[in-house]
């Protein structure tokens, strides 16, 4: 384990960079259901352990953009990232807030929060680091009678989220930098 409070290396400062890279890419292939950005996020031969799933990552990637569309929207936010390197391997406990606006005509939308936390160990080859296993560790949730109400308000001209390719920021990526 890193000492608590050690100044790190400058390798050791890119390679917390590259792992919250994969972080931050693993939480957008969530929320805008893309499948490909999901998957890179893990080595082929990774493993998840995500309760409701449990058994290959590239499999679970494959198959949860279908089942996140079933909510309007969703966000995921990372936080509080400590990372224990063991040479090529690491240790990652990362906290997960994750929101889902659930819209349901007949029973009204619902609003499901979600606290947790991802214990990942990643593995660096070459030199890129991913995902090898993930066990998701949720602290506790609470699911509310939605309260979004846009219309009449500042908020109403603004861009909404969508899935991939439909979102603002895909929009934004095939402008300016295209298939490189």
């Amino acid at each position: 384990m890193t000492s608590t409070g050690r100044i790190p290396t400058l390798a050791e400062m890119a390679n917390r960079l590259a792992i919250e890279d994969v972080l931050n890419k693993h939480s957008r292939g969530v929320d805008r259901a893309d499948a490909a950005l999901l998957k890179s996020a893990y080595w082929p031969d990774a493993e998840v352990a995500y309760g409701g799933f449990n058994g290959p990552a590239h499999t679970f990637c494959e198959a949860l953009p279908d089942s996140i569309k079933r909510y309007k929207a969703t966000a995921h936010r990372v936080t509080n990232i400590s990372v224990d390197f063991a040479g090529d391997d690491a240790v990652v406990e990362s906290y997960v807030t994750a929101y889902h606006y659930l819209p349901d005509a007949t029973a009204g939308d619902t609003e499901l929060t979600y606290i947790g936390r991802y214990v990942d160990h990643m593995q660096r080859r070459a030199d890129h680091w991913k995902i090898l296993f993930r066990r998701v560790v949720m602290e506790w949730n609470q699911n509310l009678k939605a309260s979004a109400d846009f219309s009449g308000t500042t908020f109403s001209g603004l861009a909404r989220g969508g899935r991939s390719p439909d979102d603002p920021l895909y929009q934004m990526q095939q402008t300016l930098i295209g298939d490189n």
